[in-house]
């Protein structure tokens, strides 16, 4: 069967759409940063700062040291990023303080110590997080409107859950626990749950720098049950349909992270093209 042009010329623009959205969740940093490791060695490395940030640390008599071309948290782990991240709240450095440690991990991925979530940012510190994708028996997928007050993309668009990992908590802890708590839903109420692979973030946000792991799950849920938010940072949901859901992403009203998850579950389900196999977020 042989393509119009109208049909080409619409395929290009769809396939520039999503190689957009890949290219935006994989940009360098703004401003020079070096690594930054922990450890009496250095030899762990855990995430990255920019050089002034760190010498006005070292200036302020924080437990960060220069280390070659990098700089190095003193050790014990634990109490000296807790100090530090208290210096980044009270000079308005990090985001908004949420009283909640994530684990701080080496390349492996082996835990060496936890900061307050406020703190990864500026230290360039990788997280990892869960989401859901949320499906109707009739192929609608729910979507979430994030609240407006939140401090990271309020009012847009996100999948039906998604949260952080926190220090101490496993993957399928996370998906349980963050499903009742934005989405009002137990985990085994729902059917066909899933692993549906994980992609990574890489891009400078205000705060600093972000590289973030994403679990991605998918699920169907139920006829006779809705998601109802029950943290206060959802504004309401929504199910769409294929073709109501990719009009609202090319709109742009979804967060980034939303974005490349929904776009990638519409390609498995073939309601978009397929991503070339070079995607720099699939991991």
């Amino acid at each position: 069967m042989v393509m119009s042009q109208a049909e080409d010329d619409a395929g290009q623009a769809q396939a520039d759409w999503i190689r957009a959205l890949h290219d935006r969740a994989n940009q360098p940093p703004l401003r020079p940063r070096e690594p930054l490791a922990i450890g009496p060695g250095g030899v762990a490395l855990v995430g990255s700062i920019e050089p002034q940030l760190a010498r006005t640390m070292a200036a302020a008599g924080l437990p960060m040291h220069p280390l070659g071309t990098g700089w190095r948290v003193a050790e014990p782990a634990d109490e000296s990023l807790a100090q530090i991240a208290l210096w980044l709240d009270a000079h308005q450095l990090g985001s908004r303080w949420r009283n909640e440690l994530l684990a701080v991990t080496d390349l492996r991925g082996d835990r060496l110590g936890a900061i307050e979530r406020a703190a990864v940012r500026p230290l360039g510190i990788t997280t990892h997080a869960v989401h859901l994708i949320g499906w109707t028996p009739d192929g609608a997928v729910w979507v979430q409107q994030r609240a407006h007050d939140k401090s990271t993309d309020p009012g847009l668009w996100d999948t039906t859950m998604g949260g952080l990992v926190t220090a101490g908590e496993s993957i399928s802890a996370t998906l349980v626990r963050e499903t009742e708590e934005e989405a009002g839903l137990a985990v085994e109420a729902l059917e066909e749950v899933a692993a549906a692979g994980r992609i990574t973030i890489r891009r400078p946000v205000s705060d600093g720098y972000m590289i973030e792991h994403i679990e991605v799950f998918e699920a169907v849920v139920p006829r006779g049950l809705e998601p109802v938010n029950r943290d206060g940072e959802v504004d309401r949901f929504e199910a769409l349909l294929p073709a109501e859901l990719i009009a609202r992403l090319k709109a742009d009203a979804f967060t980034l992270e939303a974005a490349l998850i929904l776009t990638a579950a519409l390609q498995r389900r073939g309601h978009l093209e397929p991503t070339p196999a070079s995607d720099p977020t699939r991991s």
